[in-house]
């Protein structure tokens, strides 16, 4: 790398992302430098960062967080510019010093706008916030092809996908691989899923992550997502990516060329990997504190084709990218309003596919335009679904 550190803005600075997206800065200070960070409302995670990186511009979105911020009495509150509401998550993405932006916001509604303001602005942008692609994937696409702006894959399969590409002709791809771990359920019979609760579907195996996506994980639906996410990412046909169970997580994606040869990007699973590579690119990769693979852990390795009727979720994921439209928007809006319910014990886990597989069935296709088209759509499908939901408790 040069020696002038990379200037990163990180939107969503509080949550997972965020926070291994600061333990990577912390631990290259000569590579990076934090220029700004945006939070919701989490102010207690926020005090620290200000205190360790100093950066320049701070972003606090919600109400409920600006009226914390604006109640503490003391030094930070003078060192920084303080960019207030919504509007600071477009501002920070546009921000002509920045030289990465890092989208790790939770609400993948709310990470749409900045992302494409951050293309428009040229800017290279580390997409983490997989709704982003799902719910306005053509939107995003126009913005790459007609904008200077990057994007980079956070996520790890697609990380995974896009090492594998470096140096080759997506037109020789035959299919790619995107691996799952399966969830806490994939072995369970298909019987015993209806009775599954709250509390057990938060139970991953491997990783603690937050509760909508580690349902997702659950229920295969955020395999799904991915799915999606790798066709506008690579520009990849549904019947060219595969998915299959890998429990061990070790193998995070496969490409697979017309010529019979393969590649896979093999990992310990952490997150700083995929993080560190998108922060970098193109210079080299940076010596990180993870466990390191040897072959003696790669003799057990497992794969399984996923059982698409125990777990319908992938396969209404497929489905929607398929018709195209608005079909993949609705099943991610449809699934986040279904999750919700079953976390509030008011649907059964089995019930959060049938919600997506009505939603999509009720909600004839629509083409959408531009961004308002887009947050408009969320917002009437999230409305209609919370209906829908209500109008069958009442008929139970």
């Amino acid at each position: 790398m040069d020696n002038k550190p990379k200037r990163v803005v990180i939107l969503g600075a509080s949550g997972s992302i965020g926070k291994q997206t600061l333990a990577v800065l912390r631990q290259h200070p000569d590579h990076f430098q934090l220029l700004g960070i945006a939070v919701n409302q989490r102010i207690e995670a926020l005090l620290p960062v200000i205190d360790e990186f100093a950066p320049k511009y701070v972003g606090i979105v919600s109400p409920k967080g600006l009226q914390k911020w604006h109640a503490l009495n003391e030094p930070r509150k003078h060192r920084i510019h303080l960019l207030e509401g919504e509007s600071a998550l477009d501002i920070l993405a546009s921000e002509p010093e920045a030289d990465i932006i890092v989208i790790a916001i939770g609400n993948g509604t709310q990470a749409i706008r900045p992302t494409l303001t951050a293309l428009h602005a040229g800017k290279r942008v580390a997409l983490a916030t997989k709704e982003v692609l799902v719910c306005a994937g053509n939107q995003i696409q126009t913005a790459r092809q007609t904008t200077k702006g990057e994007l980079l894959p956070v996520d790890s399969e697609h990380s995974a996908l896009w090492q594998c590409l470096w140096g080759e002709d997506i037109q020789s791809v035959a299919h790619v691989v995107l691996t799952a771990s399966g969830g806490p359920f994939w072995q369970l019979p298909r019987q015993a899923l209806a009775h599954v609760t709250p509390e057990q579907a938060l139970r991953h195996p491997r990783w603690k992550m937050g509760a909508k996506i580690t349902i997702d994980s659950a229920t295969l639906m955020n395999k799904g997502l991915e799915v999606i996410e790798a066709a506008y990412l690579f520009g990849f046909t549904p019947d060219q990516i595969h998915v299959w169970i890998h429990p061990q997580a070790y193998v995070h994606g496969i490409v697979q060329f017309q010529d019979g040869s393969m590649k896979w990007q093999v990992s310990y699973p952490d997150m700083r990997i995929p993080i560190a590579l998108a922060l970098s690119y193109p210079h080299c990769r940076l010596p990180l504190p993870v466990p390191q693979l040897n072959l003696t852990m790669l003799q057990e390795m497992e794969f399984y084709e996923p059982d698409t009727e125990k777990f319908p979720a992938l396969k209404l994921a497929y489905q929607a990218l398929q018709t195209g439209k608005d079909r993949p928007l609705v099943l991610n809006v449809a699934n986040d309003v279904a999750v919700h319910a079953f976390l509030q014990g008011r649907i059964a886990f089995t019930e959060i596919t049938e919600v997506v597989e009505r939603a999509l069935a009720r909600f004839p296709p629509v083409s959408l335009q531009n961004v308002e088209d887009v947050l408009a759509r969320i917002q009437e499908i999230q409305q209609k679904v919370q209906e829908m939901l209500q109008i069958s408790k009442k008929a139970q």
